[in-house]
């Protein structure tokens, strides 16, 4: 079993449409942010990242990076999912906290739970989402999030034992072979963002 911790924040902007969880929200302002400002997002992608000890969302896409300036954080996602199949680890669940003044997330709560459980391909029972007020906190104007993951190892075959123990690098049918485990559909590695070394300091955010 591993644990994995995220944590991100956005401060609010005029101007820029609010996606949170992957879910477009009617709201007189967006999350400021090099991406497309989801934090929920990016928090479940440093909790994945993280329980598996492969650094962060910044290791695979800095923010310096133009590359992925406006970009949707989906791809990100599909990043950690990736990282995680690669070492033999599924999701077990997930609980999210949201905090912010507005919007309220509690009306919202169903279809956002509904939205990361297809992101992440569990059940929606599996996924938690709670909203919080920052009661006597001045951040007004931000959005913080809070994600703690747990994931269990897969048990794979033993000819695929065998592969990882022997093969020198995976090939993009050993991975999908891994990630068909987590998705039913075939996954196209082509766009994801992984650099290597896998984990480097200077591209800490």
């Amino acid at each position: 079993m591993r644990i994995g911790l995220g944590f991100d924040s956005h401060a609010f902007a005029p101007g820029v449409p609010l996606v949170i969880g992957g879910l477009k929200i009617e709201h007189p302002e967006g999350l400021a942010g090099h991406s497309d400002g989801d934090l929920l997002l990016h928090a479940i992608t440093d909790a994945l990242l993280g329980a598996v000890s492969a650094g962060d969302i910044g290791t695979f896409f800095p923010p310096t990076d133009p590359k992925w300036k406006g970009a949707d954080s989906t791809l990100f996602l599909r990043t950690a999912l990736e990282e995680i199949a690669l070492v033999g680890f599924k999701i077990v669940n997930i609980d999210c906290v949201l905090i912010m003044h507005r919007p309220k997330i509690v009306p919202i709560a169903a279809d956002m739970r509904e939205r990361v459980a297809d992101l992440l391909h569990l059940d929606i029972n599996n996924v938690s989402i709670k909203g919080k007020t920052p009661e006597g906190l001045t951040q007004d104007g931000t959005a913080v999030a809070h994600v703690v993951v747990l994931l269990e190892s897969i048990k794979l075959p033993d000819e695929n034992k065998v592969l990882a123990i022997e093969a020198d690098a995976p090939n993009e049918a050993d991975i999908d072979g891994v990630l068909s485990t987590i998705a039913a559909d075939a996954t196209d590695i082509s766009a994801l963002g992984r650099k290597l070394p896998t984990f480097d300091t200077d591209d800490l955010t």
